[in-house]
């Protein structure tokens, strides 16, 4: 019993978690105009594991293949 009620639990905390991370993310914060004006930023240091043309090609085309729409 007291298993069963602890699972139970658990998969609650899981799937709640989840819910309240992706409304957080809902609403970024804009930045203040000042700080954007005057501050310069360097370009981004390449990313690693990103997506080259053809897997994105492969992908779109799975996606047609298997029916679905675009978003």
């Amino acid at each position: 019993m007291k298993k069963t009620i602890l699972v139970g639990v658990a998969i609650l905390a899981v799937s709640t978690s989840g819910a309240l991370a992706a409304k957080k993310m809902a609403k970024p914060k804009p930045a203040p105009a000042a700080a954007t004006a005057t501050t310069t930023a360097a370009a981004p240091p390449p990313m690693l594991g990103q997506v080259s043309a053809a897997d994105r090609a492969l992908y779109e085309k799975s996606q047609r293949e298997s029916g679905m729409k675009k978003k």
